[in-house]
């Protein structure tokens, strides 16, 4: 299904009594942070708060807190089901590539062209966000201050819209901004990102670079401003996949940037590719302060939104968070397009633990010596991928779901000297633990079963497995043995 904006799920969550509705006045400083937090950790619903201390504006938080939240983000009854849907694209198109006939491609096409339709944003002339020109800044805003260290308060579910001075591609990604004063916050783009990318040409061409903040909106604009697309893919055009029908786009005066119709609020601005300051420390998804370091500052010229709009926001911290599951949407959504990638690969897990990159368990179909640390190297090499801190590799006889049994295999399986892969790249521009910022070294863990080939000449056990004749006899008598 497709949400008519935020505030059109925030309906669906409370029919299915996954929101609570605080009525109580709670402060945006560490108090709501605090009461997320304890939330969050016992998987609890998404919370309302309709008065925030200094702001008139209701502020949503843990909208995306769980699995099903998600899924239901996304217009589907589980992430697996909406993998689903992707696969068998997927599987279509390259089948099509593959076995290309006219007369048998025309009719299997037909069903497929509302998804090519939803792909290709709508651009509209009235939209939601620009009902109200508010005269407000930064200070109207119910924006919170996450953890006591947190340099200020921060903007934590943006969606940061820009577009490439060059080429005129549209770039939709989500970069937290801590707020300086009233009209001015940083920009928290990574080198590694699209924003970043976009800044460097508008300082080789000595323009200021317009940027646009849109608050609220589609979950899934949401979602897909987190999601590791290829350079170049808009996106907007991922959010109308995800939800069956073109996202609503606006042009935003005479900036050629083309934002989320549906937002809350949009915040109209821009960046001077010169200009740096001071962000954070910010409490971050490691559990740990990300260090103080010097980003663009984002000038706010104004801002229009809704009639009554709804502030979003999150916390990041120790697992699980919000970010936690917008991360296992990724997990499973781009699943399918890994496979056909790497057909060897049966599964991926990321671990809560590993807040998004920092670990991947891959189970894979091993058929020749070295698979393993090719499937190592293949993962590594795929955008956001780059980043991933460890991977472990088991054969697919084990789930990767299953921690338990992911643990056992590994820490039964592997020969130190012979079954770690370091290798040197890129890391999160969040990551502490590395000497240098963005670039250290990633751990790669066989655990497979080895061949000869690989250094292991004796012979490998079979594995523990009951005969299959037992098993369906203690299945069929079960009962008889008043076990329960």
């Amino acid at each position: 299904m497709a949400y008519r904006g935020l505030q059109d799920f925030i309906a669906l969550l409370e029919t299915k009594g996954e929101l609570v509705r605080i009525a109580v006045e709670v402060d945006p400083i560490l108090e709501i942070g605090e009461i997320a937090d304890r939330v969050m950790r016992r998987a609890g619903p998404a919370l309302l708060f309709e008065h925030v201390r200094g702001s008139k504006w209701p502020l949503l938080i843990n909208a995306y807190g769980s699995e099903k939240r998600m899924a239901w983000a996304l217009g589907a009854e589980s992430l697996d089901a909406k993998a689903a849907e992707i696969e068998s694209l997927i599987s279509w198109a390259w089948s099509q590539v593959r076995d290309f006939s006219f007369l048998s491609a025309l009719p299997e096409a037909l069903p497929k062209l509302s998804v090519a339709h939803s792909l290709m944003p709508k651009k509209v002339r009235r939209a939601p966000c620009r009902e109200v020109a508010d005269e407000g800044g930064f200070e109207s805003l119910p924006i919170i201050k996450c953890w006591p260290q947190d340099g200020g308060r921060f903007l934590t579910l943006p969606v940061v819209c820009t577009v490439d001075p060059e080429t005129k591609a549209q770039n939709w990604g989500m970069y937290r901004m801590q707020v300086y004063d009233n009209r001015s916050a940083g920009m928290h783009w990574h080198v590694h990102k699209d924003g970043a990318h976009f800044s460097q040409k508008y300082a080789r061409l000595g323009r200021r670079m317009p940027v646009v903040v849109a608050l609220g909106g589609d979950p899934a604009v949401t979602y897909a401003s987190t999601a590791p697309l290829p350079e170049g893919i808009w996106e907007a055009m991922f959010a109308g996949f995800l939800r069956g029908k073109a996202t609503e786009v606006v042009e935003i005066g005479d900036t050629g940037i083309l934002a989320p119709a549906d937002a809350e609020f949009i915040l109209e601005g821009y960046v001077d590719p010169g200009e740096t300051r001071l962000e954070g420390p910010f409490g971050d998804h490691t559990g740990f302060y990300s260090l103080p370091d010097l980003y663009p500052v984002f000038h706010l010229e104004r801002i229009t939104r809704r009639t009554n709009p709804v502030y979003p926001a999150t916390i990041v911290g120790i697992p699980p968070k919000e970010d936690c599951f917008l991360a296992k949407a990724t997990e499973r959504l781009f699943l399918p397009l890994l496979k056909q990638l790497c057909p060897e690969i049966s599964d991926i897990n990321m671990p809560l633990e590993g807040v998004f990159h920092n670990c991947v368990l891959v189970s894979i179909k091993k058929r020749y010596p070295g698979q393993a640390r090719k499937v190592m190297h293949f993962l590594w090499g795929m955008g956001q991928l780059m980043y991933t801190k460890m991977i472990v590799v088991v054969d697919d006889d084990i789930s990767v779901q299953d921690l338990s049994m992911v643990a056992w295999r590994t820490f039964n399986n592997i020969d130190a000297s012979r079954d770690f892969e370091l290798s040197e790249g890129p890391l999160d521009a969040l990551d502490h633990s590395s000497p240098q910022p963005r670039y250290g070294t990633r751990l790669g863990i066989d655990a497979t079963r080895k061949l000869p080939e690989e250094g292991h000449p004796r012979e490998w056990p079979d594995p523990l497995e009951m005969t299959p004749n037992i098993v369906e006899l203690v299945n069929k008598r079960w009962s008889e043995y008043g076990i329960g």
